[in-house]
């Protein structure tokens, strides 16, 4: 991977020494035309342009780029920028551009209707986005052949003298006869080869035009950013380098701004009462007795259309209902002696109705019970990946914990049933393959199943499955994806999918000493940790006059959902306990405490009753509500849209730091 030679920096006299190699001599845009800058010019009578730099360490260089206008008349539809240029085979020039487009997003190779953005090197392809939709700030290219890599850090801001609000930087890649180039504008942006659009819903792009500046006579602009080369390896890609100087960069790891843990994990057991039900059996015998927790709010403050549509009784199992947290977190909380009944009944309801459902085939059930019609329905790998998680987790603290004060036995039957089945339908000869990460819930109790119930074939089983994963995703031709509600793209929740599999396994392999599978299973848990860490954010964006901005709202802890949901939210919570473990097995204090930052960070929009929406809208995205102004779509959230998950992550990662014991 070869790189230019920088020669001027400067657009008039100005000429600085050698910063980078690959950092190309200043352009301006000039003028609009067709959606896009008119023209680029290297020299601009009338505008200083000068580079500072300052060696950082070894592979890592400080830049701060200054723009003087000191013309007398306003220099009007100016776009300003960056760019490093990169040279070699550009489809081996893998992006990386965290929560946006990992290595390219190649699971979707092909596809350009926007609902995900894709980058493959092919000619006349670039990506380019808004700065604020960037959790960890930078931009990677890495050549999937050498190793080489280039990374730009940017230090994010908003720019003076747009014509639109809220505009600010953005970067991105663009491929070019070659090689290809990172690069940073004062506002343009698009993607999957479209001009000034932005990802601004799910499913499509939206238009995003007229994004230059004016600047005025004595204005000064100044981009701050730092530029990375090194060299993957096995032991640490590129994207894993890149991640760990955003960490050391931004330092995300003031706590100390937030709630205590113990008052939010209080205020979420509360808020959780709140969902409790307790159903008597019907009269005529149409319907049994029921009780656990509502995964919807039914409260009268429901006023929408959309909300009511919500208006359900129903006990769900993982994804949006985690109604099976509640059986593991409060007996470990252990906030009111009544929260042991209630942890008691609701396992054993939930054992005895969907045990029932247990598949032999594959040994999946139905994740969903209405009370009002006694029926059950759905079942998937995470949905039952996350159940089967918490009721191991709730059998091992009462035989171990509970002192006698809960009775496991309908839980280890359901649990032993469910994982018998599922282990022998992915050890059978013929077994297909799942073809995204959702099967890596799986993983967790099956490694638990073998422990408790001392199966061989449930940790064989959970072995096979995360084999799977390995083969597909350490490397750069696919990406975890998949893990839950968008299995059709990039994902955080399919990251963490394989994170929690490979952490469960790397901790029985310390238990029983094996050396080898030790340092298979810990490089893989590092790996899955950092993709999805990736998807972090790790600065607090500023956002124009709105309901987060009301907040004071900070962004550092919360996570980008996955590449075609790109909004915030809460659900890292719940990956902070293997986080944190991680950080004490690899005696990182950065990991613990950035754990203890996402744990707090995330309760930051939870209202006086204790209750946390979604969708927490830190760029130009939406998912509900008025976007017919898609430059305007910043600074809102889903305040109603309240499903169980939301305070059973809070109750379920806080249990798991008690019983690990966590300071």
């Amino acid at each position: 991977m070869k790189r230019l030679s920088l020669s001027l920096c400067s657009a008039l006299l100005l000429a600085a020494p050698p910063i980078a190699a690959g950092l190309v001599p200043a352009e301006t845009g000039l003028g609009w035309k067709n959606g896009w800058v008119a023209e680029w010019k290297g020299d601009v009578p009338g505008l200083e342009v000068r580079d500072t730099s300052a060696k950082v360490r070894d592979g890592l260089v400080k830049v701060v780029r200054r723009w003087t206008w000191t013309g007398k008349e306003p220099l009007e539809k100016a776009t300003l920028s960056v760019r490093y240029r990169v040279d070699g085979d550009a489809k081996a020039l893998k992006p990386f551009m965290p929560g946006i487009l990992m290595y390219g997003n190649p699971s979707n190779k092909g596809r350009t209707d926007g609902r995900v953005p894709v980058y493959a090197g092919e000619k006349g392809e670039f990506a380019i986005f808004e700065e604020h939709r960037l959790p960890m700030p930078f931009v990677l290219l890495e050549d999937a052949q050498s190793g080489e890599f280039v990374a730009i850090h940017t230090l994010p801001s908003p720019i003076r003298g747009a014509v639109r609000e809220d505009l600010w930087w953005s970067a991105g890649v663009e491929a070019r006869d070659g090689g290809a180039d990172i690069v940073m504008l004062s506002g343009p942006i698009g993607y999957n080869r479209r001009r000034s659009v932005a990802k601004a819903r799910q499913g499509k792009a939206k238009v995003y035009d007229e994004t230059y500046v004016t600047l005025r006579p004595g204005q000064v602009v100044e981009k701050t950013f730092w530029i990375q080369t090194g060299k993957a390896t096995k032991d640490a890609f590129g994207f894993e380098q890149a991640m760990d100087v955003s960490l050391d960069l931004f330092k995300p790891y003031r706590a100390d701004c937030y709630e205590p843990m113990e008052r939010i994990y209080r205020v979420k057991r509360d808020y959780a009462m709140t969902r409790w039900m307790d159903v008597p059996a019907a009269a005529d015998g149409s319907s049994r007795a029921a009780c656990g927790f509502n995964m919807y709010d039914c409260g009268d403050g429901m006023t929408d259309v959309y909300e009511r549509a919500y208006r359900r009784r129903e006990i769900v199992l993982g994804w949006c209902g985690c109604a099976a947290t509640c059986g593991y977190a409060l007996p470990v909380l252990d906030v009111d002696k009544g929260d042991w009944v209630k942890a008691q009944r609701s396992l054993d309801f939930i054992s005895d109705t969907f045990g029932a459902t247990i598949r032999p085939a594959d040994g999946l059930f139905c994740v969903r019970y209405n009370l009002d019609n006694g029926k059950t329905s759905g079942g998937d790998p995470v949905s039952c990946g996350q159940a089967l998680n918490c009721v191991v987790k709730a059998i091992r603290f009462a035989e171990r914990s509970g002192g006698g004060r809960l009775d496991p036995a309908k839980w280890r039957a359901f649990a032993e049933k469910s994982l018998d089945a599922i282990a022998a339908s992915i050890l059978k000869p013929g077994w297909q393959e799942p073809k995204s990460t959702n099967a890596g819930f799986l993983v967790a109790p099956l490694v638990a199943g073998s422990e408790i119930f001392g199966k061989k074939d449930h940790l064989a089983a959970a072995k096979k499955l995360a084999a799977v994963f390995e083969r597909r995703y350490f490397g750069y031709d696919a990406v975890y994806w998949g893990g839950t509600l968008d299995a059709r793209c990039e994902d955080k929740e399919g990251a963490y999918a394989a994170f929690q599999g490979y952490a469960a396994l790397l901790r029985n392999a310390i238990a029983a000493k094996d050396a080898a599978a030790e340092r298979r299973y810990s490089r893989l848990a590092r790996h899955s940790m950092n993709m999805m860490l990736t998807y972090t954010m790790v600065w607090d964006a500023t956002y124009p006059p709105g309901r987060l901005s009301d907040h004071a709202f900070k962004s550092t802890g919360w996570t980008v959902v996955s590449a075609q949901n790109q909004h915030l939210d809460a659900f890292g919570v719940v990956t902070t306990p293997d986080i944190w473990w991680m950080g004490k097995y690899l005696k990182d204090e950065r990991l613990t405490r950035l754990a203890d930052v996402m744990y707090r960070s995330c309760f930051q929009l939870t209202d006086a009753s204790g209750s946390l929406g979604e969708q927490i809208q830190h760029t130009n995205f939406g998912q509900r509500g008025d976007m017919s102004d898609v430059y305007r779509l910043r600074g809102g959230y889903a305040e109603r849209w309240t499903v169980f998950w939301l305070t059973a992550h809070f109750l379920n990662a806080a249990a798991d730091f008690k019983v690990m014991n966590a300071e």
